[in-house]
């Protein structure tokens, strides 16, 4: 039994506040408030940064899949430079391999400043849509 997407507002892109601004296919930005998404000690959790990475990467390997085709994550490796502990963090995912079946982006992720916070690798397996399932 194939599930219907999960609405919105239960999405977790969605409730950490993260917003597409720019989508082309050499290109996905993104943003995310650190309010909200912070851990114990005030800084941006390095978890909300390891969604923000994916989240991006992903769309960005979905567009590019293909008609009837679907990218889900393989892998993903994130590096903390520095912390953020206020204001936004910017994402922005840009290709490193487009094949047929797998498709590798990097994101770097800034704060207000333009300081490099965290750079990010994701892989994605590329492959048919199942038969009945909605992207």
């Amino acid at each position: 039994m194939t599930e219907a997407p999960a609405p919105r507002e239960e999405q977790l892109a969605h409730r950490m506040g993260i917003a597409v601004t720019e989508c082309v296919p050499d290109r996905v930005v993104g943003t995310m408030p650190v309010a909200g998404n912070r851990q114990p000690y005030g800084l941006l959790h390095g978890g909300a940064n390891a969604v923000l990475a994916e989240g991006l990467g992903s769309v960005a390997a979905a567009m590019n899949a293909g008609t009837g085709r679907i990218a889900v994550g393989l892998e993903l490796s994130c590096t903390h430079h520095r912390a953020a502990t206020e204001g936004v963090v910017t994402g922005v995912a840009t290709p490193l391999h487009r094949g047929s079946s797998t498709a590798t982006y990097e994101i770097v992720i800034t704060d207000e400043r333009g300081k490099r916070t965290c750079s990010a690798r994701l892989t994605c397996a590329l492959r048919d849509q199942p038969p009945g399932e909605k992207p």
